[in-house]
């Protein structure tokens, strides 16, 4: 049953057409990448010592998240928080104004100022390129949790056949402001419908997104 589903043409050529669009996507994230970097590094570096002035510490915040098949890897982002924002955190759970596993209240103490500019402005993001280049991450698809693939319901798991991207459907349907559930959702939508055309409007969409400030935390 299963080698006659494979020789079937249109599940080969489905195969096929997924693996071009693979290939593509991976050039034309590594290409925009260094395109970006040139620009990105002198901002990188004008926000890091404008963390480190206001409060000293390490300026990058890496944090394990759950890629492609369940891949663990770091994720890169300009710290926007204090250095004891994990301690701080057990004190606010009562204030999570989020379902579980999401986490946000609203003027979040844990973030500094400069963190709360770089937040809005998604500059905080920026390392995220090296891990695009690295190819941990692709430009577009669903956002990397923090928790390990064994915690997911099935029904998660279908947005673990793609590589994880910075921005995605559901960043730009709301951002923050959708629920893990819903989030899921708008994910597994992405999943099913990616293609090359729609990864650049959904690029295009979030740049409008990020200029309007809409759904930033």
């Amino acid at each position: 049953m299963a080698r006659a589903l494979t020789a079937n043409p249109n599940v080969l050529r489905h195969q096929e057409a997924v693996r071009r669009y693979e290939a593509c996507k991976r050039v034309f994230d590594v290409v925009v990448c260094l395109m970006i970097l040139p620009f990105a590094l002198p901002v990188i570096v004008v926000c890091a010592v404008a963390l480190w002035i206001e409060n000293p510490g390490p300026i990058l915040f890496n944090q394990w998240r759950t890629g492609r098949f369940g891949q663990r890897f770091k994720m890169f982002k300009l710290r926007t928080m204090v250095t004891n924002a994990e301690e701080m955190k057990q004190q606010l759970l009562h204030l999570n104004e989020l379902s579980w596993p999401d986490f946000k209240i609203t003027n979040d103490p844990r973030i500094t100022r400069v963190g709360r500019f770089l937040r809005k402005t998604s500059l905080d993001e920026l390392p995220q390129l090296f891990n695009v280049l690295r190819g941990d991450m692709s430009l577009v698809g669903p956002r990397p949790t923090s928790f390990k693939a064994e915690t997911y319901s099935l029904w998660h798991t279908e947005r673990l056949e793609v590589v994880p991207g910075i921005t995605g459907l559901w960043q730009v349907s709301g951002r923050s402001n959708v629920d893990f559930d819903d989030r899921l959702r708008l994910d597994i939508e992405y999943v099913r419908n990616r293609s090359f055309l729609f990864d650049l409007q959904l690029l295009v969409r979030t740049v409008t997104a990020v200029v309007a400030s809409r759904g930033a935390c």
